[in-house]
């Protein structure tokens, strides 16, 4: 079943964190994966909204996680937790299915 990473931080230091996104999407392209939103410029309907935000689908948990602990990926992770702050990265399945009581 396809996941979902819901990707929102604020860009704090932008000549740094341009080197994220290439290598990021090489990754992405080795899982499977697809992003499906990418915004600087979103609209806070409610709460905080972060700088950037961001939807990529995964086409399942494995793939998501594997390429989240990609020895290739820690680079660039060390590259955003560097340029970035208030970050929140949560992966999430495709439909929420309630517990049955």
């Amino acid at each position: 079943m396809p996941v979902y990473y819901i990707n929102s931080y604020d860009i704090t230091d932008p000549e740094t964190f341009s080197q994220y996104p290439p290598i990021v999407r090489r990754l992405l392209q080795k899982y499977g994966a697809e992003v499906l939103a990418s915004d600087v410029n979103g609209l806070s309907l409610e709460g905080n909204a972060r700088q950037l935000n961001a939807i990529i689908k995964f086409p399942n948990k494995e793939a998501a996680l594997n390429c989240y602990n990609d020895p290739e990926y820690q680079p660039a992770k060390a590259i955003r937790q560097k340029s970035t702050s208030n970050c929140t990265m949560v992966l999430v399945d495709e439909f929420y299915k309630p517990a049955s009581s």
